[in-house]
């Protein structure tokens, strides 16, 4: 349940209602891909057998969004296009020229379509209207853009942004390792990645070592930049921060559970934990940062 990376953005005119998006996310519902279709792009229930397209628990909102594509490797293509292209070379006495190829490619493609196999990735996001939260749940901006690029679609009356701060995340994680204080929020952990400013981008990675060694400030001096820097948030969850506002590998630490009788209820005990939590990192990150960026 827990989100592993968040791409985080501000909403400033949600009013959609549950029921709502209920309606519009159940009309984009995600289908099964056409026999002669790569790709199928929909909404799915974030719980099975929930039957709603939006688990809704009090001011938040779980909605998961659906992928469906079919397996066809290059490799099987190419070598079945081969086979045509030799088997058709004999029969005309010379080699398939480029457009040929070509056109054998594609009819192998039309071939092989309606026999690959589909498989399905999902992408989870949890909506907070009342404190104004979009957060994706991926490592990949590709796959947030998708996820937006399809929720658009489908919710056309609602702007999002990525957050941004006053102080960027870069120039206040280079500031900590020579020696700026943190907030007593956060820990620095044992890992990070510097990078040069010159048109080579040298790039530098320490994995378990004492940042604060002489040589970690040296590289600073030198004028690297820090891109990428583990962390913890008041003992109870630990991830990484990145230069660009993203924070990955998300690992809660001594978080109570509760336990539960029902997966339903699990899913319900984990999501208001969850998102208990994250509301308070995010506002600290924030406030670490020098308070969130006015919007004009």
């Amino acid at each position: 349940m827990w989100f592993k990376n968040l791409q985080v953005y501000r909403m400033t005119d949600w009013n959609i209602s549950p029921a709502m998006l209920e309606e519009r996310l159940s009309s984009h519902a995600l289908q099964k891909c056409l026999s002669m279709e790569m790709q199928s792009r929909g909404w799915v229930l974030p719980r099975d057998g929930s039957g709603k397209f939006v688990h809704e628990l009090g001011q938040h909102m779980f909605i998961t969004f659906g992928i469906e594509k079919k397996l066809l490797p290059a490799a099987v293509i190419n070598q079945l296009t081969k086979e045509r292209a030799t088997e058709i070379a004999q029969q005309q006495g010379f080699e398939p020229g480029r457009k040929q190829i070509k056109e054998i490619k594609e009819n192998v493609l039309i071939e092989l379509l309606p026999r690959a196999f589909a498989l399905r990735h999902k992408t989870n996001a949890w909506i907070d209207p009342v404190s104004g939260w979009f957060v994706i749940d991926t490592s990949s901006p590709a796959k947030a853009d998708e996820f937006l690029e399809v929720f658009f679609k489908t919710v056309d009356d609602v702007t999002l942004k990525p957050l941004k701060t006053n102080l960027s995340p870069a120039t206040a994680m280079t500031g900590w390792l020579s020696g700026n204080e943190v907030s007593t929020s956060f820990t620095i952990d044992r890992q990070c990645e510097l990078r040069g400013m010159d048109d080579e981008k040298s790039t530098v990675s320490y994995v378990r070592h004492d940042l604060g060694a002489v040589e970690i400030r040296g590289h600073v001096q030198a004028g690297k930049e820090v891109t990428k820097l583990a962390m913890t948030w008041r003992d109870k969850v630990s991830f990484m921060l990145h230069e660009n506002m993203q924070l990955k590998r998300i690992t809660p630490l001594d978080i109570l559970k509760e336990p539960a009788e029902t997966a339903e209820e699990q899913f319900d005990s984990d999501f208001v934990i969850m998102t208990g939590e994250l509301k308070q990192l995010l506002a600290d990150i924030i406030d670490v940062l020098g308070g969130e960026e006015s919007v004009h």
